[in-house]
């Protein structure tokens, strides 16, 4: 006779464990001790075996009876239900162990194992954060494209196209990590390019125009402000790095008889260290700035304390004093000043400029090579960008005639 929940609960361990039948094979056997365990016997290659469906009522006679009906069809395809229920087993391990969370955690282990920037870092784990919630526990190798647009949709939702954009290609990356460690077979991430809001493209305003240019540079040369504000304008526009490696600059990464600045591959956005060279004119201003700051480790300490470099709002906060709007100039667009005026002045190859602006290559090999090229073009085009913006200042001649 079949069982029924009712009898199932007023069952009690007795002296010895005892069997009660249920049918098909399914009975539940209860111990002395009162627990009550189910369990299926079958016979397979003529042998008599024995399959374990768990403990009642965590799985009750409705679930038992379905997974013996479920051994049943295996048995049925001749197949061993015990063998399958380990198949089964370890794949629901093994997609446990390949959650999206897990993928990511591990992407991003690697990533910081190879020295990238914090901020990158930092960029990369919040950005995967935002997909957590929707992706995080699913089996990366069973996400698909739809899953992944969720918790684009939502970014995107928020006005935040560019974020969203960012973080398809940082869950890209995720999945091929997976594919070439063999947690995945393809990049679902694909599939969505174009289904995204393309981000409107908001261009750093530069002074490209000579006599906007010039202007600017008597404007800076006459700046009363702090003095390192003012030198570290001018050592902008004379030598155009990034702001950020400006900056943070410390006095270790100059040797001002050798005439150069190493700035170090971790403080570079390109992550490679980047040699520049330095024209008179930048060596007297940062022997003067030396006299201000050359006893702490920071070229460009911050007003408060020296322990944190010059705020990344200093410079653009004095472009603005010197009446100078955020459409006009902006301290990064020192760099697409000097790159329009270079290459329009067509004195210099433009591989030595790239070089210079520290521009990615078409591949390693190729940029380390160019970098070696161009070195000595490279210090006569900083001794001539200078002269010329001495020139400039003093309306000397047109010089980009």
């Amino acid at each position: 006779m079949a069982l029924t929940d009712v009898q199932i609960r007023n069952l009690k361990g007795q002296t010895a464990a005892k069997k009660y039948s249920d049918a098909g094979g399914l009975h539940l056997l209860v111990t002395p001790s009162g627990s009550k365990l189910w369990r299926m016997q079958y016979r397979f290659h003529n042998k008599q075996r024995t399959l374990a469906f768990g403990a009642y009522p965590a799985v009750s006679l409705a679930d038992a009876r379905k997974r013996r009906d479920e051994a049943k069809k295996h048995l049925a395809a001749g197949l061993d239900p015990s063998h399958q229920a380990k198949i089964e087993k370890t794949v629901s391990r093994t997609s446990n162990e390949t959650t999206f969370a897990v993928i990511a955690d591990e992407f991003i282990a690697k990533v910081k194992r190879e020295g990238k920037a914090a901020a990158t870092i930092a960029k990369k784990e919040w950005l995967i954060g935002l997909a957590r919630g929707d992706l995080g526990k699913r089996p990366i190798a069973e996400i698909t494209a739809a899953e992944i647009l969720i918790p684009l949709r939502k970014v995107e939702a928020d006005g935040n196209y560019e974020s969203a954009r960012r973080l398809r290609s940082t869950i890209g990356q995720v999945f091929r990590y997976a594919v070439a460690t063999g947690r995945a077979v393809n990049d679902p991430t694909g599939a969505l390019k174009g289904a995204l809001i393309a981000p409107t493209v908001t261009h750093r305003a530069a002074a490209t125009e000579r006599d906007t240019f010039a202007g600017l540079l008597r404007a800076i040369w006459a700046y009363d402000g702090m003095p390192e504000t003012r030198a570290a304008l001018k050592l902008m526009a004379i030598l155009y790095p990034r702001p950020g490696e400006l900056r943070q600059a410390e006095w270790s990464e100059f040797d001002l008889d050798k005439r150069e600045w190493i700035i170090p591959a971790e403080r570079a956005k390109m992550r490679r260290e980047h040699r520049k060279p330095l024209p008179d004119q930048a060596v007297a201003i940062l022997k003067e700035v030396r006299k201000l700051t050359g006893d702490g480790a920071r070229v460009f300490p911050a007003v408060h304390t020296r322990q944190r470099p010059m705020s990344e709002n200093t410079l653009n906060g004095a472009l603005r004093r010197l009446g100078f709007s955020s459409d006009e100039m902006t301290s990064h667009g020192f760099r697409a000043t000097a790159s329009t005026l270079l290459n329009e002045s067509g004195k210099w190859p433009a591989d030595a400029i790239e070089a210079e602006l520290a521009h990615a290559g078409a591949d390693l090999v190729r940029r380390a090579y160019h970098r070696a090229l161009y070195w000595d073009e490279r210090v006569r085009m900083a001794k001539w960008w200078a002269d010329e913006i001495d020139a400039l200042r003093a309306e000397k001649v047109d010089i980009f005639s």
